[in-house]
């Protein structure tokens, strides 16, 4: 069944939903179901639990789009999270590509990746005040960091240093789920705990890519981490929706 490339979204288990169901909702297959979340156990959905999918174009296509579907301010805060999103993952993959070559614009490059998480923060202090948005800030800002000195002693050859970097890049994801999970009761500690581990996971295939000289794999890989990150996007709005109600109406 032909699937609609640049549309993976996030479905949140409901009372009564069998993979089958949900592959009759969303014109596509159990197979695909799978797929694109491995490890998923079909016999045991848990309510609240979240899955990525690959709708068919039998779903896009019945879909009536028209304004009264989703609020402008529902519109306005998932085009921006969205965009906050792609600039993580695309500066991301830029400095990876400074530092591993030395390019002359390592030092700017970088300082643009880290204004990402300042603007993560004027977000969310609208929404949840100057201390918890400073945390998700400080947390997020860790994780770039972490990531660099991971690639330093990967490209030194530093294999315990490597090591370590990583162990801690995983450390920091757990307390950015933790965070968020606090914040938000429409964000699973879990779930976000899967979602960040497997962009870790990819970023890291990213970076060796680059390091050996394998580019077409960097470059499809990319393609996958900005997919995925698109998915967080949306995990992050859908759960802004649910907790701010009269915000977003």
């Amino acid at each position: 069944m032909p699937q609609y490339p640049f549309k993976t979204i996030c479905y949140r288990i409901c009372p009564g939903d069998t993979l089958f169901l949900i592959s009759q909702m969303f014109d596509t297959t159990i197979d695909e179901i799978m797929a694109v979340n491995p490890g998923l156990d079909p016999e045991n959905l848990t309510v609240g639990q979240v899955i990525c999918l690959n709708p068919g174009l039998g779903y896009f296509n019945s879909v009536q789009y028209d304004a009264n579907k989703i609020s402008q301010s529902q519109a306005d805060l998932r085009d921006y999270i969205h965009e906050l999103w792609e600039q993580h993952v695309l500066w991301t993959r830029l400095t990876i590509l400074s530092l591993v070559f030395d390019l002359p614009d390592t030092e700017l490059v970088t300082n643009r990746l880290l204004r990402n998480p300042k603007d993560f923060e004027a977000l969310l202090r609208l929404l949840y005040g100057d201390k918890e948005a400073s945390a998700f800030a400080d947390l997020l800002t860790n994780h770039l960091v972490i990531a660099a000195e991971l690639i330093k002693a990967a490209k030194a050859g530093d294999n315990n240093g490597a090591a370590d970097a990583e162990k801690r890049w995983y450390e920091n994801a757990d307390q950015i789920a933790d965070l968020l999970a606090a914040i938000n009761p429409y964000w699973s500690r879990e779930d976000w705990k899967t979602m960040l581990y497997k962009h870790l996971a990819m970023t890291k295939d990213e970076a060796v890519n680059v390091l050996t000289g394998k580019y077409l794999e960097s470059i499809n890989g990319f393609d996958e981490i900005e997919e995925q990150a698109l998915v967080m996007a949306d995990m992050m709005t859908n759960g802004i929706i649910n907790q701010f109600q009269d915000i977003f109406k």
